[in-house]
């Protein structure tokens, strides 16, 4: 009977899980795509044509935890060696999530310049060897208006 029970328990946590990432992603997604008219550049220099008005430090950051189902399965998969997709996803939800942050902060900015990304793993399992608990993501950048000049054409 107790065996049924956490079987149960992980069929519900696998479901739970795969239905917070699902709707975490359509969230990124859509949000991506409100937010694309605003440039994000890794160069930290403008043309030498355009006038800067002014300048703003963002930041962005996130913490994502991974749920036990998919720990277990990366823990599995370290044991034999591969591709570990959870982790893959982990990852790229909170690198995602920590950019659209960042630009949902320079909102009314022209451009955002020298975009940088740090990411580290937090919590418990910082300290230990066996796998990934939650990751840090934090994408910082300086948001840029320019001076518009009226055309004369």
């Amino acid at each position: 009977m107790q065996i049924i029970i956490l079987i149960g328990l992980i069929i519900l946590g696998y479901i739970t899980g795969s239905a917070i990432e699902k709707n975490h992603y359509k969230s990124i997604e859509s949000r991506e795509l409100e937010g694309s008219n605003l440039p994000v550049l890794t160069t930290s220099k403008l043309p030498e044509d355009i006038d800067i008005k002014e300048c703003k430090l963002l930041s962005g950051s996130v913490v994502i935890s991974i749920d036990y189902f998919k720990r277990f399965l990366a823990q599995l998969i370290n044991l034999v060696g591969g591709k570990v997709i959870s982790y893959e996803s982990l990852v790229d939800r909170a690198r995602r999530e920590a950019i659209l942050r960042l630009k949902e902060s320079g909102d009314g900015y022209d451009y955002i310049l020298n975009l940088r990304v740090e990411t580290s793993v937090i919590g418990n399992s910082a300290n230990r060897k066996n796998g990934v608990g939650s990751v840090e993501v934090l994408a910082y950048a300086t948001a840029v208006k320019v001076i518009k000049y009226e055309s004369g054409l």
